[in-house]
């Protein structure tokens, strides 16, 4: 109790200091970025390093190498399994029995609501803006064989969850680590269950947190005018804190509204602008497969497409981070591959769907500025030149806007949105690596939420740069770590595959009336 009131006391201080930091800006953020920056530095440039010789990340290389050997080792489960997928989420198969706290529709919804954000606006149109609409192409295939990291991860966050008397749960990479690593005699698992929590922890405060309040004030500041940002933290964490406050099945029942609405929204107004000029969508693909092996002239030809591709991908739908599988574990199921299944439509939905739409938009707009006489993409230094000299948010905000002239308003409830879902999902992630380290708990557990607000508030108003560099690189930390015991770990999710394949086929699983 005396934890929770120093963490009590300490918010309103913290809070109390932002309006001045406000005041006194440039000098606050710059102590502070270069403070952070000697601390955090090593590390994030070991996460981000490129492999020898090249521009790729290895990082990068180590999660799409994981998902081409999951898809060959569960046989292309993604395309095998895909309307049975569909049946899950529908709700064909569930029993209302079942122990678990959410539906697979809203597991589904809490976990894309981590994963569909920002980097399906304004990192597609990085990517597109760097490796010309190429990258398209590599993006839409690294999005499919992630769906079988989410596939592998996924199952195992429901087969080694833990399930509680009240009917909560807890799981994740830090649970199945620990469990499965001790029940195939492994050594190690504890240690590495601690290592993915802190990276998890750190990655929820930062890039799951700050970076999304950061970028909401941004566009909000842009279309109202400029403003002090810890305005726009303390209505957003005050918003956070009355959602995060109940629970996953309050997060779960906010995100089965507001994924799908912010959805529809985003890709309806693609659509709109796809069937205005519809007589380019043939161009559009032209160019993404053109782009994708011969470059058509971008920095690195089809090599640059590719890494841009790949990294977008790879940085958007998170799959083989571990993330989603903390969100998937608290279903209401007592068939963990079921989990798998539905898991398995979160990179489609988020790469493949959405960052296509973003790409599409974007290249048919004119905002890419093309050399008439040679038919390549003109560039500005390492990037494609475009109309306004635009790049990210701002490329796809024009880009839309040369259709729909009020469309930046409906990007800005969108990334409103985005920022909203997403913190509430990675508040609900952090949340559990919190009390797998310090142990189940009312007080534990609003120690953290209390810590989670404070941090949006501290996001909105500052631009920390480091530190969001530094978040970033602990998520695709937490990469290293699940991976490295997916591989340990795989056969047995095989073996849930064969067992259930089985009993479906027999006739044994039924579905279920509603």
């Amino acid at each position: 109790m005396k934890i929770l009131n120093k963490a009590l006391l300490a918010a309103p201080a913290i809070a109390a200091a932002l309006p001045a930091h406000a005041q006194d800006a440039m000098s606050l953020d710059e102590r502070v970025n270069t403070i952070f920056a000697q601390f955090t530095g090593p590390f994030v440039n070991l996460i981000f390093a490129p492999l020898p010789g090249t521009s790729f990340p290895w990082i990068v290389l180590w999660l799409v190498v994981a998902a081409s050997v999951f898809t060959i080792y569960f046989s292309f489960v993604q395309l095998r399994y895909f309307s049975h997928a569909v049946s899950l989420v529908k709700g064909d198969y569930s029993d209302p029995d079942d122990a678990g706290e959410v539906s697979h529709f809203q597991a589904l919804a809490t976990a894309l609501s981590g994963t569909v954000g920002l980097g399906n606006i304004a990192g597609v149109a990085v990517a597109v803006g760097i490796g010309g609409p190429g990258a398209t192409f590599w993006m839409i295939l690294a999005g499919l064989l992630g769906m079988a990291s989410k596939f592998t991860e996924c199952t195992l966050g429901v087969k080694y969850r833990n399930e509680y008397p009240d009917g909560t749960v807890s799981g994740g990479p830090m649970y199945y680590i620990s469990k499965g690593f001790k029940e195939r005699g492994l050594p190690g698992g504890g240690a590495l269950a601690i290592l993915f929590s802190v990276f998890c922890i750190l990655g929820a405060l930062g890039g799951g947190n700050m970076f999304q309040a950061n970028q909401a004030h941004a566009q909000i500041a842009g279309i109202v005018g400029d403003y002090p940002g810890w305005i726009t933290g303390l209505v957003f964490a005050g918003v956070v804190f009355a959602v995060i406050v109940g629970g996953i099945k309050s997060i779960a029942n906010v995100t089965e509204k507001v994924v799908p609405f912010m959805g529809i929204l985003y890709v309806g107004a693609a659509l709109v602008i796809l069937l205005v000029n519809y007589d380019q969508i043939g161009w559009a693909f032209g160019q993404i497969f053109a782009g994708a092996f011969t470059g058509l002239g971008v920095a690195g030809g089809f090599v640059g497409a590719l890494i841009q591709g790949f990294k977008r991908a790879a940085f958007s739908n998170e799959a083989g981070v571990g993330s989603a599988a903390i969100a998937h574990s608290a279903v209401r199921t007592k068939e963990p591959i079921t989990e798998g299944f539905v898991s398995l439509l979160e990179p489609l939905i988020d790469t493949v769907v959405i960052c296509t739409m973003t790409a599409l938009v974007i290249t048919i707009s004119g905002q890419l500025l093309i050399d008439p006489d040679t038919g390549l993409y003109m560039l500005d230094g390492s990037a494609i030149a475009t109309v306004d000299g635009n790049s990210g948010v701002s490329l796809t905000s024009a880009a839309f806007g040369a259709s729909i002239s009020w469309f930046p308003y409906v990007l800005a409830i969108a990334v409103v949105l985005f920022a909203f879902s997403t913190m509430i999902s990675w508040s609900y992630y952090g949340l559990k690596s919190w009390t797998y380290l310090f142990g189940e708990g009312k007080t534990s557990e609003l120690i953290f939420k209390i810590i989670f607000c404070v941090f949006i508030v501290i996001g909105a108003a500052a631009s920390l740069g480091p530190v969001i560099d530094f978040s970033d690189a602990a998520i695709f930390a937490m990469a290293v770590v699940n991976i490295t015991a997916l591989y340990f770990l795989m056969s047995i999710v095989r073996e849930e595959l064969r067992s259930y394949s089985e009993r479906l086929r027999s006739g044994e699983i039924k579905k279920f009336a509603h």
